[in-house]
């Protein structure tokens, strides 16, 4: 199973004021929601998130469960990234490591799990967390030194490096610091009206899904003139089963109302 990465802009204080407060005190969903006009739908959503963090056991990765329902619910209030396949999780440079902040340095010792891995350990997981004023750095960097461009450049490859700037630039431009995490959202590369979210489809920033249809397409093209076949003759054929796997903590009666039924053909009005 790959990966599909997501980068959510959010601050230490929007973590603790949207998650962990809400943990302790699950009637200031309605203030929130009413607040930042999210409707009934995605509210509801936000609620179910809630409930599964409240369920959360000490001997529970804190990256597979309150690290995750933090991006799910970063989506619900402001706009994500997608990423296919590209994470700051998977490289094995040291280098990248200073940019990082642990979960540890800024959580609550109480709201802590007993087993915090601050990275990507496997799908419906949190990854790196980077603070507001190292996304600053990062950006610098990136322009600046030539051992961090080519990292970043080799991680973020087939043209995924420009979403990630672009991540980082929002999160610049807000404020705010970036979380890592995967399968927040899904996207079907050959339907895209078939793709799904445990967050807000509709706040998952558009260039990501296209570039990795786009891919998708590309590769198929790809085996037709390897094999000297007529165009779209393998696209005709494409079988899509996509297995999905409901993380852990997490009900499926959630994602049976995922966005595609409530916000029918949201990709094509999105895109166009």
């Amino acid at each position: 199973m790959g990966f599909d990465i997501s980068y959510h802009p959010i601050s230490e204080e929007q973590i603790n004021t949207w998650y962990f407060e809400v943990i302790t005190n699950p009637e200031k969903i309605e203030a929130l929601a009413s607040d930042h006009q999210i409707d009934d739908f995605y509210k509801t959503k936000y609620q179910d998130t809630i409930n599964a963090g409240r369920e959360t056991d000490q001997n529970d990765y804190f990256d597979k469960t309150h690290g995750f329902f933090i991006a799910v619910v970063q989506g619900f209030f402001e706009t994500y990234f997608y990423i296919r396949g590209g994470a700051l999780s998977f490289s094995e440079n040291n280098q990248l490591d200073s940019y990082y902040k642990k979960w540890e340095e800024f959580i609550p010792l109480e709201s802590l799990t007993k087993k915090v891995e601050n990275r990507l350990v496997e799908n419906y997981c949190s990854g790196v967390y980077i603070s507001a004023d190292q996304v600053v750095r990062l950006l610098e960097d990136y322009h600046n030194k030539v051992e961090i461009k080519s990292e970043l450049d080799q991680l973020f490859s087939e043209g995924r490096i420009t979403v990630f700037l672009k991540a980082l630039n929002f999160a610049k431009e807000h404020g705010l610091g970036l979380l890592e995490a995967t399968e927040v959202v899904e996207p079907q590369p050959f339907d895209l009206n078939e793709s799904k979210s445990y967050s807000n489809l509709f706040n998952c920033d558009k260039e990501g899904p296209l570039l990795y249809q786009a891919a998708a397409f590309e590769q198929i093209k790809d085996i037709e003139q390897r094999n000297g076949l007529p165009e779209n003759e393998v696209l005709h054929n494409v079988k899509v089963e996509k297995v999905h796997v409901e993380p852990e903590h997490t009900t499926a009666d959630t994602e049976k109302t995922d966005v595609v039924a409530q916000k029918k053909s949201f990709w094509k009005r999105l895109f166009g």
